[in-house]
């Protein structure tokens, strides 16, 4: 369980590229990575707008003078002082990802990188380079994987109590972008742009997530081939509100998995359900303090977090007990946590000993994405994976 001790000898030090005045995705950043005293936001570059950015970070209380105008002007400042930044994280749109992640890696910073990665598998396996060369530690924030329920699924995976997974059917399908929000909201127009978001719009928002849940929680598996087809429902939408994708993985097991912004009336509607030859478990991101499990033949069970007859690897992550509801931001602080231990490992010459969203799980986004795009192109044809 987590009480807050201290987990590293001294915080972080840690400076953020984006994610300033009305981001959400910012604040959720800081929370998580300042709950545990893990880390200490010394620095930031956390606008486009240099005075709105400095303004912005004063208010967080950084150092006026280590707030600055951009991220390259940052990490060369950073660099140089002898208590410069350690690591930073990037919350800005998916087009510049890319750039500022290869930039902050050969400054020698460890990296936590919002997705999708960047746009091509090419430029993924570029920064998977970079990171075996430089061995810092790079984190992709799915942040769903953060979930206590999620681990304890790994763990029911790992010990056969499904036995042979044969089904995966996964659905990040909300309602959100029926309309076109886009010409109303400007936070919302650059993920429907191809120049801005990438080659695809909601496969690489939401749908990506579900592909790495199922990889956190069934490892063993491996995409083989998959086959898609997508849709812009909403009139003028450059890239696709609504996709159908089939994965065929490498032991014979099939996985559904529906992306859309499209779902009228759903305000979330991220699921999964796991199916073996024995038993289902199956999760809903509304309710994440739970995880049905339902065996053949017997009554189904519904388990609770912060309960002891959970696995001992889930128990770790929890922070209140049972009964006492946890969320996102608590889900966010376990992966920040992690974060934390890999890189104080990493600093002292030690393994890694236990799993996160590392690059790896970066270059499936992309890949995945890539591939679906390109089936969807051919009519929905199979794509070999690999």
């Amino acid at each position: 369980m987590i009480y807050g001790e201290k987990n590293v000898d001294a915080p972080i030090r840690w400076g953020m590229v984006g994610g300033g005045l009305g981001s959400q995705i910012g604040y959720i950043h800081r929370s998580a990575a300042l709950r545990d005293f893990n880390f200490e936001l010394v620095a930031g570059a956390f606008d486009i707008d240099p005075e709105r950015g400095r303004s912005f970070g004063e208010k967080l209380h950084v150092d006026p003078d280590r707030c600055y105008t951009d991220y390259k002007a940052m990490f060369a400042a950073e660099t140089k002082r002898p208590d410069g930044i350690q690591a930073v994280s990037i919350a800005t749109p998916n087009f510049t990802h890319y750039e500022i992640a290869m930039a902050a890696l050969e400054a020698g910073l460890h990296v936590y990188c919002e997705k999708p990665l960047c746009f091509t598998t090419e430029q993924a396996q570029k920064l998977e380079q970079l990171v075996k060369k430089t061995g810092k530690i790079m984190f992709i924030s799915y942040g769903y994987a953060g979930h206590q329920m999620i681990e304890q699924a790994r763990k029911m995976v790992e010990h056969g109590d499904l036995g042979n997974i044969r089904i995966i059917n996964m659905q990040f399908a909300h309602g959100g972008n029926n309309v076109a929000v886009e010409k109303k909201a400007a936070s919302q127009a650059w993920r429907v742009d191809p120049a801005k978001a990438g080659p695809a719009f909601v496969m690489g928002d939401v749908g990506t997530h579900m592909v790495y849940l199922a990889e956190a929680i069934c490892p063993q598996l491996g995409i083989k081939r998959l086959m898609c087809t997508k849709q812009s429902f909403v009139e003028g939408r450059a890239l696709e509100d609504n996709a159908m994708t089939v994965m065929e993985y490498d032991n014979g097991a099939i996985g559904y998995l529906w992306s859309s912004g499209v779902n009228a009336g759903s305000q979330f509607g991220e699921r999964l359900r796991i199916i073996g030859e024995k038993a289902s478990i199956a999760w809903d991101a509304e309710y994440p303090n739970f995880l049905s499990y339902e065996v053949q033949g017997q009554a189904p069970r519904k388990l609770g977090r912060g309960n002891d007859y959970l696995y001992a690897e889930a128990k770790k992550d929890d922070r209140i007990g049972g009964g006492h509801p946890e969320g996102l931001f608590e889900a966010w602080s376990n992966l920040y946590t992690r974060f934390a231990i890999a890189i104080d490992k990493t600093e002292r010459g030690e393994t890694v000993d236990f799993w996160y969203p590392d690059i790896h799980a970066g270059v499936l986004g992309v890949q995945w994405v890539e591939k679906c795009v390109e089936s969807a192109a051919n009519d929905a044809a199979w794509v070999e994976f690999k």
